[in-house]
């Protein structure tokens, strides 16, 4: 068996990406189960929403009758809160109608504020005999607390988020708890304060238990809480509170394991919860027969006997007064009927159960449901593996419903067929992309040379695959690295070093000029040749040249931060990658140019030689991208500065070139615009032979250059003109060209 196991696995790791993917997706999977964030319990949950859906709790006991403090209610003895005389009416009429316990879930932390003696006091112009009488009235609390002592009342009570200081006391026939299996209250629900009654009705209820439900994160309530903590102190919930003093019980019993609180049992019933002690509720559909309106009951207008034997909530279906819960059944349901049903659900030993054991059942499932699609779709293909599946899922969806409608277990069958469909999506694209990956071979290689773009027109249209051109402008760019010789020289001992350095440097140099839709014409050592606007249509050629330029000096600042950290862990000097950048603008042929065996799309042109030119220019004037003059006509946003009319060797013609200093955010900016300005009329004084403004309006530039900005060896080298000059001046029909005198 274990030899059989261990074979499986082997041909699964040995049988390619497809299944390594699929088992990657099942431990995310997995861990996502095991990690349970709010969007996957939020998927379970609905899931079992809908269990409760298809099949509502079916009512077979009717024992508990809500008490409705209705909008008949208030219509008939007005706007809440009533005098608690007329509550007190109410406690009366349900233990004469044989009620067998009567609770309220209503709150009654503050006292009567219509008692005689609080009417007296606020009452202007009473006159003193009248007010003695009213002082020695029995208070309206005190009447209700004396109907309350005459039969067994429940009062609620609320857990709060803040805390508070409540003096808390033992009142008679309070529940007490005992725990199995260890102190259970490190489980429960906590809240660091407490809202309790007034100290006279505390004292004349029979029982008192929290009336707080915590909805899940969706607002839904599923669960109610059996015990909690206010105050530093466990409370029953009034559910079965309500529950305790109807069956005369004294003592609630919390059992608990390793993994948290088990059950709760209450006279005689073990009630099953979750690790914290709330009890999943398998709810009814809301029955507005179980209602009767308090006018209803103060006008004895009750059928006889309706209340006789059943457990009595005192509550509020009105809109006004903000009791209302969702449901998994229904939005809106009034907050008391909630605690009917789930006492009517523990009396008919009716609770949903969800044990501990769910989360390993639910894992192994999804373990052994993903392993068989990864090892079947490989071997069996998409369709019958289709099929398969889709028993499995009949399988488990019914097995799931047979837990929920005879056992009444909850366990969770929809992450399992999800992670299960989503692998064998997975799978079955992997496998029908393989082949489509294979026939992309031959065009994968191409992309080794050439821009994407052109191997998109390439694989559309294999025409172009001819010797020939077309004439158009185009921009083009040289890069070259400074210092690569000296740079060699600190890997003379490890060429492979070198290898990689020169990848690193390549690789996020290229990935730029094509993020900026240039095209890659050709390596030649350490340097670059790309032009834009061919193969495809750029308008914005020139602008994207100097875009990737600025891109490419900011990413080798970037590499050189990490290639000195490196060099001083090797032990191995430092220098730092510096690249020179050419850029021009001219017409071109462009094109499949070499042999009828073996050709190249490239760029042929003067502009090219013009462009490989400028580029060799960047070490004379000190500066990281020089341009042509038409590539400044064509992207006026960034931000240039005339470097000098030269006359590079093989041209007579001068050309003007540029320097570029950043895009269009510096070009625009008031402060760059002032300081070339300077620039400018620099560079007039000094072809106009004045050599003193010159060398001032340098200086005064050189005061004005923009932060981040450095042009101290350009006007290094201008002041050593100045002062050969000076020493030794041009001829007086020099026209202020500078003549190279190297490529």
């Amino acid at each position: 068996m274990l030899a059989a196991l261990k074979g499986a696995f082997v041909r699964i790791f040995t049988m390619g990406f497809g299944r390594l993917a699929g088992l990657a997706m099942l431990a995310v999977f997995i861990f996502l189960r095991a990690w349970d964030p709010l969007p996957v319990e939020l998927f379970r949950l609905k899931s079992f929403d809908i269990l409760q859906t298809l099949k509502p709790r079916q009512e077979t006991l009717r024992a508990v009758i809500i008490v409705d403090i209705d909008e008949d209610s208030m219509e008939e003895y007005g706007q809440w809160p009533w005098p608690r005389t007329r509550l007190a009416d109410v406690v009366r009429s349900i233990h004469k109608q044989g009620g067998v316990v009567a609770g309220f879930d209503i709150l009654f932390p503050e006292h009567d504020r219509l008692s005689p003696s609080r009417l007296a006091e606020h009452w202007p112009g009473i006159d003193l005999s009248t007010r003695r009488s009213l002082e020695a009235l029995l208070s309206n609390d005190q009447v209700f607390a004396k109907a309350i002592s005459r039969g067994r009342v429940v009062l609620g009570q609320s857990g709060l988020n803040e805390e508070t200081s409540v003096a808390l006391k033992k009142y008679k026939g309070e529940a007490a708890f005992a725990y199995l299996g260890g102190d259970a209250k490190e489980f429960l629900l906590k809240f660091p304060g407490l809202l309790a009654n007034i100290p006279v009705l505390e004292e004349a209820a029979h029982g008192h238990g929290l009336v707080t439900i915590r909805p899940a994160f969706d607002g839904v309530v599923r669960r109610i809480p059996s015990a909690m903590i206010a105050q530093g102190k466990v409370f029953p919930s009034f559910s079965l509170e309500l529950i305790r003093v109807a069956t005369g019980q004294s003592t609630l019993l919390l059992k608990r394991d390793e993994a948290g609180i088990t059950s709760v049992v209450l006279a005689g019933s073990e009630i099953p919860t979750d690790r914290n002690g709330q009890i999943w509720v398998h709810f009814a559909r809301s029955d507005p027969t179980r209602f009767i309106s308090v006018s209803d009951l103060l006008a004895d207008n009750v059928p006889k006997d309706f209340l006789k034997g059943k457990i009595v909530l005192v509550g509020t279906s009105a809109v006004g007064l903000h009791d209302l819960k969702a449901t998994p059944l229904q939005s809106a349901v009034p907050g008391v009927e909630l605690h009917a049903q789930l006492i009517e659900s523990i009396l008919t030993n009716t609770i949903l159960i969800r044990p501990h054991y769910a989360i390993g059942v639910e894992v192994l499932l999804m373990f052994f449901v993903g392993l068989a699609i990864v090892i079947l779709v490989p071997m069996l293909g998409a369709l019958p593996v289709l099929i398969t599946g889709a028993i499995m899922a009949a399988v488990l969806s019914a097995g799931s419903w047979y837990l929920f409608d005879q056992k009444r277990i909850l366990i969770d069958v929809v992450l399992p067929l999800t992670s299960s469909f989503a692998i064998f999506f997975v799978l079955t694209f992997i496998n029908y992309f393989r082949e489509e990956l294979q026939r992309n071979t031959i065009r994968g290689a191409f992309g080794q040379y050439l821009s994407p773009a052109l191997v998109q027109q390439l694989t559309s249209n294999p025409d172009m695959l001819v010797l020939g051109g077309e004439t158009r402008e185009v921009t083009l760019m040289f890069s070259d690295v400074r210092q690569f010789t000296a740079i060699s020289e600190t890997y003379k001992d490890d060429p492979q070093g070198l290898t990689r350095l020169m990848n690193r440097f390549l690789t996020p140099l290229s990935d730029l000029i094509m993020e900026n839709m240039g095209t890659i014409d050709k390596y030649m050592g350490d340097a670059i040749m790309a032009f834009w606007n061919a193969p495809l249509e750029d308008p914005q050629h020139a602008g994207n040249a100097c875009s990737a330029a600025l891109e490419m000096v900011k990413s080798l600042q970037e590499l050189n931060v990490d290639l000195e950290r490196e060099a001083k862990e090797a032990g191995r000097d430092f220098i730092p990658l510096k690249a020179g950048i050419g850029i021009n603008t001219g017409v071109c042929l462009v094109g499949n140019l070499g042999s009828t065996r073996r050709f190249n799309y490239s760029a042929l042109g003067d502009a090219v030689n013009l462009a490989s030119r400028i580029e060799g220019l960047t070490k004379q004037y000190r500066m990281s991208i020089l341009t042509g003059e038409d590539t400044v006509r064509l992207a006026p946003d960034h931000a240039f500065v005339e470097v000098d009319m030269i006359r590079v060797v093989g041209k007579q013609i001068p050309q003007r070139i540029y320097a570029l200093l950043g895009g269009p955010d510096l070009g625009g900016n008031p402060n760059f615009q002032r300081f070339a300005k300077q620039h400018h009329e620099a560079l007039g004084s000094y072809r106009a032979m004045d050599w003193a403004e010159a060398g001032r309006t340098l200086a005064a530039a050189e005061q004005d250059l923009p932060a981040g900005i450095d042009l101290t060896g350009l006007y290094d080298l201008y002041r050593e003109r100045i002062r050969e000059f000076q020493a030794s001046s041009p001829p007086r029909d020099w026209d202020g060209v500078y003549v190279a005198k190297s490529k």
